[in-house]
């Protein structure tokens, strides 16, 4: 007789860990080819990553340095048949197609990074949460409920005010800040999946409740935490955008960001306006981009969306 206490595949064939790179890879790619959205979003993503990791290779211009004699100069080119300046130059003569490049590093950092901390304090917490139960669930959901039903920017803002500027203290606000939703989504989840047949039978087979969490239920998480984490990413990348042009985001002085070029660029938008066309794009892009791939992601990690649209 088969063994009822292993986890079954309910992530998806896509995890499954019977199955050959070389099938997994295949399974990949052909729900990629059926939703062409996935392609442009996988593309714009791995653009942006592209363009941040080799940001020296791309450009030899500096993104901090100043040269008010070029300051305020249109998309050019050099008389050598180079670009001079392909987005043109700010208020002090900065080169804005380095800065849009090297301003990606930062949305990813903040991105992947505030992603990893809320997601791993956010799903700890709502597994404790969901597979607890009783006053420690309602505990914890109180505390959560309560976060999550504050103003989301007005909260940011407020806790960035706080801490003061720097890319540590962004990261940490948006991994901080966005754990609960982490939390509330892993809880859901595991009230779900803790009545399934196989960790019934593991609790049954006298199985600690360490084990049936770490190895029967959070492994079954993974679809919906993945597809959660491309959306929170994306939203992460757009509200530093927001505090950047708060002010409340990196010092423009140490790293450049999207968002403190829109803000240089505001007042000069009917006169000089690619010094915040340029990285406003940047900004749609990417949140778009994203978003796409976001949605492609939660076709094929979870199959009953996949059955809802057929």
């Amino acid at each position: 007789m088969a063994d009822n206490t292993t986890t079954p595949k309910t992530v998806d064939s896509l995890l499954d860990t019977e199955k050959t790179f070389k099938e997994r890879v295949a399974y990949f790619g052909r729900f990629l080819w059926r939703d062409r959205s996935g392609v442009i979003g996988l593309i714009v993503f791995l653009i942006v990553v592209f363009a941040a990791v080799f940001a020296p290779m791309i450009t030899d211009q500096s993104p901090l340095d100043q040269d008010l004699r070029s300051s305020k100069m249109p998309p050019a080119w050099q008389e050598e048949g180079d670009w001079a300046h392909p987005f043109g130059t700010d208020s002090l003569g900065k080169d804005i197609f380095s800065r849009v490049l090297y301003g990606a590093r930062v949305s990813l950092m903040v991105g992947l990074f505030g992603v990893l901390i809320a997601g791993t304090l956010g799903m700890l917490i709502g597994a404790i949460a969901g597979y607890a139960g009783g006053r420690l669930d309602a505990a914890i959901m109180s505390g959560v409920n309560l976060i999550l039903s504050l103003p989301y920017l007005l909260f940011v803002v407020f806790i960035a005010a706080v801490l003061g500027r720097s890319l540590l203290n962004v990261i940490l606000i948006f991994g901080i800040t966005d754990a609960p939703i982490f939390a509330r989504v892993t809880r859901g989840e595991v009230l779900r999946i803790r009545e399934s047949g196989y960790v019934e039978s593991a609790v049954s087979a006298g199985a600690r409740w360490p084990r049936i969490l770490f190895d029967h239920i959070l492994p079954n998480l993974l679809g919906p935490l993945i597809t959660l984490a491309t959306f929170e990413m994306s939203r992460m990348i757009f509200y530093e955008a927001g505090l950047g042009f708060l002010g409340l985001s990196v010092p423009p002085n140490e790293y450049p960001t999207w968002g403190n070029m829109l803000a240089a660029g505001r007042k000069y938008m009917t006169s000089y306006p690619w010094m915040a066309s340029f990285p406003g794009l940047a900004i749609m892009f990417t949140s778009l981009g994203m978003n796409l791939l976001g949605d492609w992601l939660r076709d094929v990690l979870d199959p009953r969306m996949r059955r809802s649209r057929k």
